[in-house]
């Protein structure tokens, strides 16, 4: 009996390792054959080394329906705020937006990678650098802000202005590689080159994934050791030189490299700031939320905080703050991030502080009727450039693109591509021909402004080019040379325009500290050309959740059960 037990016990055993090294290595339920198996090819499983990590500084949130728009009394007569039922996908957002130091780190990296005082670099610092003079005001003693607002510790912690979207986006972008080439240290498989000051070139994480050896100027010898491959050693195959790189690169698939870093789109920063998870039957069908707190007050009605401020904004004409000393929310500029209670999601400052650049092209009417699920406008599809050798054309590679740069309106210039990264191109007729979710590679006109909606869409594209604009704003002037300095002369669109709404124009969210209560709604909006900055504006990132909508962890049902 005895025997029997142990013989029991030992094939039970054996059929549970046998389990978990079939579970370890995963096999296709389809096909029978095994992940990460050299007796089948060594085909990789998806996600081998574990999921999506939380990025730093950012929290979860959980998407679902809602009603973006407003639905309280529209005494400004917009128009452009029509309640629509939406859904979000689940995201990660920053809890604040931006600081100076944040934002200070990138600008003294930028200047390390792309120093100014190569001829090649030169406008590539200057374009990333904040203008500081937007606080400057005509009638007013402000050149205290213009001179230390960014730079001063004293302000350190305080949102980032005077940011474009142009230049809030290039954040973005850097963000993103950052962030990956920490974790590749992390894991050990690039040597720590940021301690090492005579290696100062750009990493990108596309080009990365592209082809590594494209990076650090083709210097094998900075990746240390990469992931498993599995791979079995023939007899009397020597070994790799000491130190030399073994096992393979990290690839999406493996789930360690973070998604990219963006701009939240309208519909996410407005579902984020309503926080519809409070009061959720008041909140989501009839989407009556004020602000980005639950309540009709901006001042907090809990017993031991009561009659504290719960945003920082101008509370009537000539009152930033309040009295002093007794009423006063605390800063009559922007003020630190997180002073004040976050609402629902954990989200700091979604009414008050700072408005915040959010990503879609700017039009009057949300099309809920065209698409009701993660809506955004402002799409433009492209696709890798592959150059005449067959492989893909990096931007700055002499045997390539040479970098390019672009004259803003307020005659700033800036590189369309920074040195080192992939060049995209929008794609072709030809791509998007008999395609039934898209047309053309340019979507920001999309039934507002494209030839299907004004009175010329019977007319060839031709010559509907030829037509006059639906949204008639200003153009960029051609500027004349000086013929004795060489130098542009700036001049000014002086044609008849009767809006500013353009294919540039970028949505601007959120209530600021120079704004009345009324603009604490969350469902606000106005627009900014991409180029322009202010002193009351800045921004926050967001990141994509990969995998299921929701945290929470269903139990599988017993299909047997009723």
């Amino acid at each position: 009996m005895k025997y029997l037990l142990k013989l029991t016990l030992l094939i039970t055993a054996g059929v549970i390792l046998t389990g978990c090294n079939s579970a370890s290595k995963g096999k296709s339920t389809l096909t029978g054959w095994n992940f990460n198996d050299p007796r089948y090819g060594n085909y990789l499983k998806g996600k081998t080394f574990g999921g999506q990590d939380a990025p730093g500084g950012m929290v979860a949130i959980e998407g679902g329906t809602f009603t973006m728009g407003q639905v309280q009394d529209d005494v400004m007569f917009d128009w452009n705020t029509t309640p629509q039922t939406m859904h979000v996908r689940s995201f990660y957002m920053d809890e604040s937006e931006v600081t100076n130091s944040e934002y200070l780190l990138y600008l003294q990296v930028t200047k390390d990678v792309f120093p100014p005082s190569e001829e090649k670099y030169k406008h590539i610092y200057n374009a990333a650098l904040p203008d500081t003079l937007v606080w400057r005001k005509s009638l007013g003693n402000t050149d205290l802000l213009s001179e230390n607002y960014l730079r001063h510790p004293a302000y350190a912690d305080y949102p980032v202005v005077g940011v474009s979207y142009l230049q809030a986006v290039q954040y973005c972008k850097w963000r993103t590689n950052a962030v990956n080439i920490k974790r590749l240290i992390d894991r050990g498989v690039l040597k720590n080159v940021l301690a090492v000051d005579t290696i100062r070139n750009y990493f990108d994480t596309d080009v990365y994934l592209e082809n590594p050896k494209l990076l650090f100027k083709g210097d094998s010898t900075v990746y240390k050791r990469g992931l498993p491959d599995n791979k079995v050693r023939q007899r009397g195959q020597p070994k790799p030189p000491k130190g030399s790189f073994t096992g393979r690169q990290v690839t999406s698939a493996d789930g360690i490299l973070a998604q990219k870093f963006r701009l939240p789109t309208e519909a996410e920063w407005e579902y984020a700031a309503k926080s519809v998870i409070e009061n959720r039957e008041y909140n989501t069908i009839r989407g009556r939320k004020k602000y980005a707190w639950n309540g009709k007050y901006t001042r907090d009605k809990s017993k031991r905080y009561k009659g504290d401020h719960l945003a920082n904004f101008k509370q009537s004409k000539g009152d930033y703050s309040g009295l002093a000393g007794w009423s006063t929310d605390g800063s009559d500029i922007p003020i630190k991030v997180k002073s004040y209670p976050p609402n629902a999601f954990g989200l700091y400052d979604m009414s008050g502080n700072v408005s915040e650049w959010v990503a879609d092209v700017y039009r009057p009417i949300i099309d809920a009727e065209a698409n009701d699920f993660n809506y955004f406008r402002g799409n433009i599809f492209t696709k890798k450039l592959i150059g005449e050798d067959g492989k893909v054309v990096i931007v700055g590679d002499s045997n390539n693109a040479l970098v390019e740069y672009d004259t803003l309106p307020d005659g700033k210039i800036i590189p369309k591509n920074l040195p080192g990264t992939i060049k995209y191109v929008p794609q072709t007729k030809d791509e998007t021909y008999m395609r039934r979710n898209y047309r053309v590679s340019d979507n920001v006109n999309k039934n507002d402004g494209d030839r299907n909606s004004t009175r010329h869409f019977e007319e060839d594209e031709d010559r509907f080019a030829s037509k006059a604009r639906m949204y008639n704003s200003p153009l960029k002037p051609e500027n004349d040379i000086d013929v004795d300095t060489g130098r542009k002369i700036k001049k000014y669109d002086e044609a008849k325009r009767t809006t500013l709404i353009s294919n540039q124009t970028r949505v601007v969210k959120g209530g600021s500290w120079n704004d009345r209560e009324y603009w604490l709604d969350p469902s606000q909006r106005r627009y900014l050309p991409e180029y322009m900055s202010a002193n009351y504006i800045g921004f926050r990132c967001v990141s994509d959740i990969v995998g299921p909508l929701t945290f929470k962890k269903r139990k599988a049902r017993n299909p047997s059960r009723n």
